[in-house]
């Protein structure tokens, strides 16, 4: 393991426990997107990796929009006392990246702490699954298995528990290098071995088919003597 990625990836899940204390209701996305990006530099970021923005933002029926960071605009709705939030994070330092993302959850105008206390079925249903999603992944993979087998498995897995994959390319991770054009991807035609890359992120964007709301859990996983491990 480089220790350099563990430093950057620290800042983004710094920063997602932090903006769950600053969260309020009538807070503009522009001010959340805004704070994340302030703490991320404070924290030691330098720059950030995806198309120059630090924080992708959505809340409500935004949360199933799945774009490239070519195009994303924060827009300039306000969060609302029962809302949901996904806050995905991308610092970085020279060009060692961290790669962070979460939905936040506020019901009665507070952020709920455990996925458990979540009082919206469907919400709480989502956030579960997302886990679940991980945790099956993990028990799954291994270094010689290739991307692209990585990719079937877990597509097949969502669909059998209900959900469906919302990223735009259909993908549900990438490798982390050193250069945007470099990632190579959990995808349909990807015949190289997670073994084979040092660090890969595994960031399921799921939903029921008919909802208006969208769900996302990502992190950083690498090999270790053959054994996956979160970084």
């Amino acid at each position: 393991m480089f220790p350099e990625y563990s430093d950057v990836q620290k800042i983004a899940k710094e920063t997602i426990e932090y903006i769950k204390t600053e969260i309020r209701p009538g807070m503009p996305l522009t001010e959340v997107r805004r704070l994340c990006e302030e703490r991320m530099t404070l924290l030691g970021a330098d720059s950030f990796w995806y198309w120059d923005v630090g924080a992708f933002v959505f809340a409500g029926d935004e949360t199933t929009v799945s774009v490239s960071g070519r195009e994303y605009t924060t827009s300039d709705r306000k969060i609302e006392s029962d809302d949901i939030i996904t806050i995905d994070l991308s610092p970085q330092i020279g060009d060692t990246w961290g790669d962070h993302a979460r939905t936040i959850i506020i019901e009665n105008g507070r952020v709920v702490k455990s996925i458990g206390e979540i009082e919206n079925t469907e919400w709480r249903d989502g956030l579960l699954m997302e886990k679940k999603l991980h945790d099956k992944m993990t028990e799954i993979v291994s270094p010689d298995m290739i991307f692209e087998d990585l990719y079937f498995r877990m597509n097949e897995y969502i669909k059998d528990e209900g959900y469906i994959n919302l990223d735009f390319m259909g993908n549900l991770g990438h490798s982390i290098v050193r250069r945007k054009d470099d990632r190579i991807y959990i995808e349909k035609g990807n015949k190289s071995k997670l073994g084979d890359v040092s660090y890969f992120t595994f960031e399921p964007h799921i939903s029921v088919s008919g909802s208006k709301y969208g769900y996302k859990r990502e992190d950083i996983y690498y090999f270790d003597n053959g054994v996956i491990k979160k970084l």
